[in-house]
């Protein structure tokens, strides 16, 4: 297995890092970031450019799947449940934390004609963060927003709910699974999330932000396949010499991501079978590609290492600025070729606030939790 040494970000107990799966996160990471800037100049995703950014959420369940295999598969022996979720909220919740308050503070100065947030109460907002930073996802019509969203602060939280939904099942149930039961289990979600995918009322998979039935089931689908899937590539995998890896895979993923939308409004499934050979069978076999593979020289891995780290913080920080923007945007009814400076600020800015939370916040949060809440061993 092709691994790293060591990591910035290293903790005791804790394995060596896949680099190139790090720096393939960071990738897929800020492809997400311009998959949200173009959201302010589409009427909806059919007709928005970059238009398959909502898949990086697959690739990062995959890549989970995989990565919490190698990392605990083989600990179960001497590692409770209770200190894996401590392991796993210590890991990822600073973060979560951080994304709402960002969200809370810039709240008042998103208004525009899509959402009106002068009528928003300071109570309503205090409690909005609250619930955020619990990851408490709001119902339907009660968030202050009015998107339906789960966390209107900071929208892509609702990944991170259903990373828990797969963490928690993990250390419950999944773990336990062999092989053979694993597989059954990647199978039948994989063909219930194509039946939504091809068959279901939007043709694309870009769903779960939401507490809606239809929202949630989709969204459960897309982290039990990708998660589970991830975890059975590990259980299976046996590396290969891939010789230049990284730059395969990642022009892979920007390209895959940035794939126009496919059918138009009038053949829906066309798109949604695009969805399906990614999550199925393309992104697996680019984590099995970056798994197998190296860097050969020092820029390459401090090029993967930089995005490794920046990867979930740029993730968790990005969208209170994308808020902003789309707000400025329409405000102004803006075009993109007008708003391109402003869209250059927010990509550089959050990929600079993810390293500033990262070093000030993130790493300094989870040391003093670690040392606090989890057995030196």
């Amino acid at each position: 297995m092709r691994k790293t040494k060591t990591s910035t970000a290293a903790f005791p107990n804790t394995k060596p890092h896949y680099e190139i799966l790090d720096g393939l996160r960071g990738v897929a990471a800020i492809t997400v970031v311009w998959f949200h800037i173009f959201e302010a100049f589409a009427t909806s995703h059919i007709d928005q450019r970059i238009n398959h950014g909502y898949l990086a959420v697959d690739f990062f369940f995959i890549l989970s799947g995989f990565v919490i295999g190698y990392a605990y598969d083989d600990r179960w022996g001497k590692m409770k449940i209770k200190e894996f979720l401590k392991r796993r909220v210590i890991r990822l919740h600073p973060m979560v934390v951080m994304g709402a308050l960002i969200g809370a503070v810039v709240f008042y100065f998103q208004g525009c004609p899509v959402w009106d947030v002068s009528k928003v109460t300071v109570l309503a907002l205090l409690t909005a963060t609250f619930i955020n930073a619990l990851l408490i996802p709001a119902t339907p019509g009660t968030e202050i927003r009015g998107l339906g969203e789960m966390y209107p602060l900071n929208g892509p939280s609702w990944s991170l709910f259903f990373e828990y939904i797969g963490n928690i099942l993990y250390a419950l149930f999944i773990r336990k699974f062999s092989t053979k039961a694993l597989s059954g289990l990647v199978f039948f979600a994989g063909c219930g999330l194509a039946v939504f995918a091809i068959g279901g009322p939007y043709g694309d998979i870009c769903a779960g932000f939401s507490l809606t039935g239809i929202e949630f089931t989709a969204g459960f689908l897309r982290l039990l396949f990708s998660f589970s899937a991830g975890l059975l590539l590990f259980r299976i995998f046996k590396p290969a010499n891939i010789k230049g890896a990284f730059w395969i895979c990642s022009l892979s993923i920007v390209a895959l991501l940035s794939v126009p939308r496919i059918g138009g409004a009038e053949y829906l499934w066309m798109n949604g079978l695009y969805d399906t050979v990614c999550f199925a069978l393309l992104f697996p076999i680019l984590v099995y590609l970056g798994a197998s593979g190296k860097t050969t020289d020092k820029y390459t891995t401090r090029l993967c290492k930089f995005l490794g780290e920046i990867s979930y913080p740029l993730y968790m920080v990005h969208y209170p600025f994308i808020y902003l923007y789309y707000a400025w945007v329409k405000n102004n009814q803006l075009t993109f070729r007008g708003s391109l400076p402003g869209a250059a600020g927010v990509v550089i800015g959050s990929i600079l606030l993810a390293y500033i939370c990262l070093k000030l916040y993130d790493i300094p949060v989870r040391k003093y939790l670690t040392s606090r809440f989890l057995k030196q061993k």
